[in-house]
């Protein structure tokens, strides 16, 4: 007489039964995901995870054989998804291979010591969750678990633990105070924190400020370091589970957007971005399992999870992180070892390891390793926004080959990019429209870029009326930022909204200008705002920062300045930029220019502190050319 099985319902009231409220703080797992599965283990005292990725809903096909048989699942299975295919199999390799290395840590793991710790957090994180949020997740519906971590070996273990769970992630940056991070655990209505080690404490102050705010919220904080480096399973072990697919349009990572036009909203990334948003890049790049990237960025961002992360798990390659404040000389000490195959990094890095180099490394006696480190790379990646050309060009010197630009928003992924192998590329493009995109640009072959992509979000998380304005009537999502095409190639000229000076009728590109007085030998940044005037609309301003003489190669220090006046900047642009392109607003900062935390210069916040509208006349520091010598 065959077995005979409980019904769904059944399972569930047994499920209610046997869970235990979770306390404010986490609990030991409640089993550990090394033991041998069990199908009746639905009847003992633990808490199981045989009704994980187990629907009772009536979407799936009445025929499918997963109606009629009991859900596979268990400690040591993994949902059925592209992902945790490929992972699993790659735990089979002989001889294993590294898949992470931490340098923060000194954690190196292969693939099955990874899947192992992703298994046993699972465990540790399904025994800590609440009972609705069990049960939501047994239903399959939309449930968000928060990550505070720097990238790193606890990141992955527990943004794949939270994967395996069928959840949607939701990255946070660890750079927050606690009141900063509550809008982001409270805008996701995250069921749960889970934290590494070094940010345990912030997580914790989260965990008590949201329960003070509420004080029947479920939110949890779950610790990642108390689940690794547990004894591996054998790879036989590990097992994919039978069941359906876990849907690829679910749900699958929240990242937050920057909030320079209001609040962060949060993108939502269907859960093909974790595969098949990865697998673009993969296939674009030719990254193969010989490869190593050295990941520096934060993993919040969709730089950092999305082109950095992802892309390099399922392609079976190397990650080598290290989290924490960028350090140049780290970073140049690193590259002369060799072995690394791919570095991606923003405008701001790239601008000073230049100077790093320039002024610490090039009169080295040994300064050639550091060369050759550098031209080992297959592939230097640039993004976020604009790379300077005289930072392009100093790479290409150095390297013999050009920084790979490419251009997306986290809303649509990528849209254009550099191939490695392309050697016509002009400069300052972004490269072609990636395969199986469509973009149009507003006015022609130029205006605003109008963008659909498979890889597009699903929608801004609780905000459907954000979600429909950020799109046209037929369906393109509208990025803000400005572009024209010549022949087959982009070139981004900046955001509408601060990047277009509209002044004395003309409509001009900061970019352009800030190109033109980076060329200047004696100007180390720069940013071009416009600013209020009542003659011309807006006046071209100026925010920039000059080299110190220690900065400078030795060939170089002659062009030094220890001050600047809006008169010589101007007279020496005059060969460069035509009248009514021209600075007539001059702001010399000290130092640096103000960075976002992926290394941005955000104007909307810069533009009105250095110029305050309507009293930048009035600030001492500002100097403003004459209106009757303003000559358009």
């Amino acid at each position: 007489m065959p077995p005979t099985f409980p019904s769904i319902a059944a399972l569930f009231r047994q499920l209610e039964r046997k869970t235990v409220n979770s306390s404010s703080t986490y609990t030991p797992d409640a089993r550990t995901a090394h033991s041998d599965w069990d199908s009746k283990n639905i009847f003992s005292d633990v808490l199981p995870l045989s009704t994980i990725m187990r629907s009772p809903c009536t979407t799936a096909d009445p025929g499918d054989r997963t109606q009629h048989v009991p859900p596979h699942t268990g400690d040591n299975v993994f949902p059925c998804h592209p992902l945790f295919n490929r992972l699993v199999r790659f735990a089979h390799a002989d001889p294993p291979r590294t898949c992470i290395r931490d340098v923060n840590t000194g954690v190196e793991a292969t693939h099955l010591q990874l899947l192992s710790d992703v298994l046993a957090f699972r465990s540790r994180v399904w025994s800590n969750l609440s009972s609705p949020t069990r049960q939501a997740l047994t239903n399959r519906e939309e449930v968000y678990i928060a990550i505070l971590a720097g990238g790193g070996y606890e990141f992955a273990v527990a943004i794949l633990a939270a994967l395996a769970l069928g959840s949607a992630v939701v990255p946070m940056t660890t750079a927050l105070p606690p009141e900063e991070a509550l809008y982001f655990a409270q805008k996701s209505r995250a069921a749960a924190l889970l934290v590494s080690s070094d940010a345990l404490r912030l997580g914790l102050s989260l965990e008590k400020l949201v329960k003070d705010r509420d004080a029947s919220s479920l939110f949890i904080c779950i610790p990642v370091a108390p689940s690794l480096q547990t004894p591996p399973l054998r790879p036989s072990q590990i097992i994919v589970s039978s069941d359906r697919f876990l849907d690829d349009n679910a749900p699958g990572v929240v990242i937050f957007t920057s909030g320079t036009t209001g609040p962060p909203k949060g993108a939502v990334m269907r859960r093909a971005f974790v595969h098949d948003e990865a697998m673009s890049v993969v296939d674009h790049y030719g990254i193969t399992s010989n490869d190593v990237c050295l990941h520096l960025l934060p993993v919040h961002h969709a730089t950092g999870i999305g082109m950095m992360f992802f892309p390099w798990l399922i392609s079976g390659a190397l990650m080598e992180f290290r989290s924490g404040s960028f350090d140049s000389k780290w970073t140049w000490e690193r590259l002369r070892k060799g072995g690394v195959t791919f570095f991606s990094g923003v405008p701001t890095i790239y601008m000073r390891m230049m100077r790093y180099f320039q002024q610490h490394i090039s009169s080295k006696p040994d300064a050639q390793n550091y060369v050759d480190g550098a031209r080992s790379l297959r592939a230097c990646i640039c993004g976020t926004s604009a790379l300077p050309k005289p930072i392009a060009d100093f790479w290409r010197g150095l390297l013999g080959k050009n920084i790979l630009l490419r251009y997306g928003m986290t809303e649509t992924g990528a849209v254009f990019r550099v191939r490695i192998a392309d050697k016509s590329v002009p400069d300052g493009s972004v490269g072609n429209l990636l395969p199986g995109c469509e973009v149009q640009l507003s006015e022609g072959d130029q205006g605003e870029v109008l963008a659909k992509s498979p890889g597009m979000f699903s929608k801004f998380l609780f905000d459907p009326e954000a979600t429909a304005v950020s799109h046209t009537e037929d369906g393109f999502y509208r990025t803000g930022d400005i572009a024209r095409k010549e022949g087959d190639y982009y070139f981004i000229m900046g955001r509408a909204s601060v990047d277009i000076i509209k002044s004395g009728g003309y409509k001009i590109s900061a970019l352009d200008i800030e190109r033109e007085i980076l060329a200047l030998p004696y100007v180390a940044e720069v940013m071009i705002v416009g600013v209020p005037d009542d003659e011309y609309g807006e006046r071209v301003a100026a925010a920039l920062c000059l080299k110190h003489e220690g900065d400078l190669p030795v060939a170089e220090k002659k062009f030094a300045l220890r001050d600047l006046s809006i008169q010589k900047l101007r007279q020496d642009l005059r060969d460069r930029l035509a009248g009514y392109k021209m600075p007539t607003v001059l702001r010399v900062i000290p130092g640096e220019l103000p960075k976002s935390g992926t290394g941005k210069i955000v104007k909307k916040t810069l533009g009105p502190q250095f110029f305050p509208p309507d009293q930048y006349t009035n600030v001492s520091e500002v100097q403003v050319w004459e209106k009757a010598k303003a000559k358009l």
